[in-house]
């Protein structure tokens, strides 16, 4: 299907599910389902939710508010925190389920104050390829997916982002924190707090996109392929700032970025 229909198909979709709340998170995929909603069916029948909680990069957080503004998206910021104490204990393989399934108590009951008749969110095509229970989650709950529904995938979203003239249409690919923790291996704020201020020292140096996996002791950096030749330069100062954080080992992956690494360890 050419893009020109897909963004003919969204458009349908969007006028059939209106009064509409969308699960705002500052992302490519999100921000786009924002704009193209507001635009379409109107910003008196829809609204955002961005729900804060301690998985959300506070990078992310402000620049979130920030693609807000500048949309002049009707946006409500709620604090919550999705994943129990005993999940984060047992942190499972399908924890993002369990969070998605809270994350949509929250919406629903948003929803319900701002009179609307459905909730949507921002995945697209190419999350069906990927480990995602967090979608299972939410299609259980009745939450729609416009861009899953209209066949549009993470590379045409971009186009399409690009094509409107919004300059998020390339900002990197961003993740909650918990993914870059290994399944079965206890959350804890300090180690969130670690992976966030590593994370946060890469980009400082021009890192665009980076991961931060956290391994105990052993922090796994992934960056993409061509930015290898720049860690290797800085190493030094990356390797004296990260023992500073508390890890003992400080480790490039050497295929680099990649979505769900972790996921790598799952069964097929």
């Amino acid at each position: 299907m050419e893009i020109q229909q897909k963004k003919h198909l969204l458009k349908e979709i969007l006028n059939k599910h209106t009064p509409l709340l969308v699960a705002y998170s500052g992302g490519v995929d999100s921000s786009l389902l924002a704009a193209l909603t507001q635009d379409i069916i109107g910003k008196g029948n829809m609204y955002c939710i961005l729900v804060n909680g301690p998985e959300l990069p506070r990078r992310e957080y402000n620049a979130a508010l920030k693609t807000a503004d500048d949309l002049h998206l009707p946006l409500a910021v709620i604090n919550g925190n999705p994943l129990s104490d005993t999940l984060k204990r047992e942190n499972p393989r399908d924890r993002c389920w369990y969070c998605k399934r809270e994350t949509y108590n929250i919406l629903a009951s948003a929803a319900k104050e701002h009179s609307c008749n459905f909730i949507a969110d921002g995945a697209n095509a190419s999350d069906l390829f990927e480990h995602r229970p967090g979608i299972d989650a939410f299609s259980s709950c009745g939450v729609i997916h416009p861009f899953i529904m209209a066949g549009m995938t993470k590379q045409d979203i971009r186009i399409v982002a690009k094509e409107m003239g919004f300059s998020f249409w390339n900002k990197p690919s961003s993740a909650c924190l918990y993914s870059r923790i290994p399944y079965g291996e206890i959350i804890t704020p300090d180690k969130l707090s670690e992976i966030e201020k590593g994370e946060d020292f890469l980009i400082g140096l021009g890192f665009s996109q980076v991961r931060v996996r956290h391994h105990g002791t052993i922090a796994r950096i992934e960056i993409l392929s061509s930015e290898i030749e720049l860690i290797i330069s800085c190493r030094e100062q990356i390797h004296r700032y990260f023992r500073q954080l508390g890890f003992t080992y400080v480790t490039l992956d050497l295929l680099g970025y990649r979505s769900g690494s972790l996921d790598e360890m799952l069964p097929s």
